[in-house]
């Protein structure tokens, strides 16, 4: 073989190195997308606010730009080895191959482990097992597709060799599009963004409008009357429109909060994608889409009035 050809320049090891981070980490988030798509369609009762939606955006982020440098790094280096065949004994290139091939093979072991600890633990769920199963199909993979790329010629494809590729793509696009569907719309989740402020400023006025009633023994008769110059506190408007909340007394104790929803809640719509809510919204707050109003009534036992401070005798 030419001593010259078979050199490594800086660009093969970039190279290289780039093409296998960029498998590592394209396995690792589509992995982590399957995972939070099992999350979503099997939620755990004993975790029922929990949802994916931040986690699926920002992992479809990372899959598909990375997942990307990972093709074009692909298809660069296999064009070069095919006008450099001797190229293929590389150090970098061997080196890497084998790394990679052995941890494929340590993940298919643990994820064997796994599998057979939680059916003797009893515990083999439906999620877990497509969970496992997602792992030994992505190891799998990994481990069969590079043990094959050491033994082939290069440039050279065998008929199965293509097919798992071509495979991989489209179950990788298939990945990507049911991502999209779950995360939402830009401009949807925009508009989810604008509910959860809508629901933390009433959260933040209803607080308010108790103090005040602690303070003063009586509701206050508009917004307006819980302005604070010292604490500098305002009334928070409509994060969109900015028009002011409506507010309105229903009785000595009692008052209406009302604002303007752009989507329903998610847990009053089952195919809606779910954001997460700020603060950790309860069911009173459940809305639904348009103008909603919200009753409360103050517990003058729970939220008792402070008692004015007597003066210490001399």
């Amino acid at each position: 073989m030419d001593n010259q050809t078979q050199k490594t320049y800086p660009r093969d090891v970039f190279m290289y190195l780039l093409n296998t981070i960029a498998l590592y980490v394209s396995a690792f988030s589509i992995l982590n997308l399957v995972f939070e798509y099992i999350n979503a369609i099997f939620p755990d009762k004993l975790n029922p606010y929990y949802n994916p939606g931040d986690a699926i955006r920002w992992m479809l982020s990372l899959f598909i730009i990375i997942f990307g440098v990972f093709i074009w790094t692909s298809r660069f280096l296999g064009k070069d080895l095919a006008k450099n065949p001797s190229k293929s004994d590389l150090k970098i290139r061997r080196w890497l191959i084998y790394l990679t091939i052995f941890l494929a093979a340590l993940l298919l072991i643990g994820d064997l482990v796994a599998l057979i600890y939680n059916f003797l633990n009893g515990d083999l769920t439906l999620p877990f097992v497509l969970k496992v199963i997602s792992v030994f199909i992505v190891g799998g993979v990994v481990f069969w597709y590079y043990l094959y790329d050491l033994k082939k010629k290069p440039g050279e494809f065998s008929p199965k060799a293509k097919m798992i590729i071509w495979g991989s793509i489209i179950v990788a696009v298939i990945v990507i599009v049911y991502g999209f569907y779950l995360a939402g719309s830009p401009f949807k989740q925009r508009m989810v963004r604008f509910d959860n402020q809508r629901i933390y400023d009433l959260q933040t006025i209803q607080s308010q409008i108790v103090y005040h009633w602690q303070q003063k023994d009586k509701l206050p008769q508009s917004l307006d009357d819980l302005k604070d110059s010292i604490s500098g506190f305002a009334p928070p408007v409509d994060p969109d429109t900015s028009k002011p909340y409506d507010y309105k007394i229903i009785g000595n104790l009692s008052f209406e909060l009302c604002a303007d929803f752009s989507l329903p809640d998610f847990r009053l719509s089952a195919t809606a994608p779910r954001a997460t809510p700020l603060g950790g919204f309860g069911e009173n707050w459940e809305h639904k889409e348009g103008h909603v109003c919200f009753s409360r009534t103050i517990d003058p036992e729970l939220y008792k009035i402070n008692q004015p401070v007597k003066p210490l005798r001399e």
